[in-house]
């Protein structure tokens, strides 16, 4: 037991401290084919310059330092592809390995539930719900059961009571008159007073005329 327990975080520091491992080579490797391009490429100019003094010795002899850098670059090349493989596949076998540790972790939490529910309590707890909820349904039922004076009233009657209301409604409806549109004003014409404006004018002159008299 204490070993399954302890056991994960050793190997995952052991995986951990592999892949930095690897890193730290990659980074070496990188380097270090910097460096080797840096000289291939100062033993061309060496070659070009010794090609223009007309030593051409000298300058095969750069081609061939060229070459071997070259050979030594392309070897390290190899050297990194075969550490990245390493290292994928180390990064592949660190997932699977905590994939299959999860599913593990769970069927054992799976089967330890299991353990502490017994298929009878779940059957004696199912027919419990079931009873209350047959019992509430008739306290339900019980409550909305009319009792004293409405007991005694007759749904069908109250029915075509209703149904005879809503015909009377309907009939009323029909036999309102329609609304009648309010009469347009009548317009007098610009210059034209009103007769009843006319005969108010006599009347005031009269009045005047007996005061004036008095």
């Amino acid at each position: 037991m204490f070993t399954r327990i302890f056991g994960k975080p050793k190997q995952e520091t052991n995986a951990l401290a592999t892949l930095d491992k690897l890193n730290e080579t990659l980074e070496m490797l990188e380097k270090k084919e910097k460096v080797l391009l840096k000289k291939a490429a100062t033993e061309v100019e060496r070659a070009k310059e010794f090609t223009r003094a007309k030593n051409k010795r000298a300058a095969i002899q750069c081609l061939k330092r060229k070459r071997l850098y070259e050979q030594q670059i392309e070897q390290l090349g190899n050297f990194q592809l075969r550490i990245h493989d390493q290292m994928i596949m180390l990064e592949g076998a660190k997932a699977t390995t905590e994939t299959v540790d999860a599913l593990r972790t769970g069927a054992a939490a799976m089967k330890a539930m299991q353990k502490a529910t017994n298929i009878d309590d779940v059957d004696k707890t199912m027919d419990e719900i079931n009873e209350q909820t047959e019992n509430m349904k008739q306290i339900q039922e019980a409550l909305s059961t009319p009792i004293g004076a409405a007991a005694d009233f007759d749904e069908d009657e109250l029915e075509a009571e209703l149904e005879e209301l809503e015909g009377t409604e309907l009939e009323e409806q029909l036999l309102q008159p329609a609304t009648t549109a309010p009469a347009a004003p009548v317009r007098v014409p610009a210059g034209r007073q009103p007769a009843k404006k006319v005969e108010d004018d006599d009347d005031e002159l009269a009045e005047l005329q007996r005061e004036m008299a008095l």
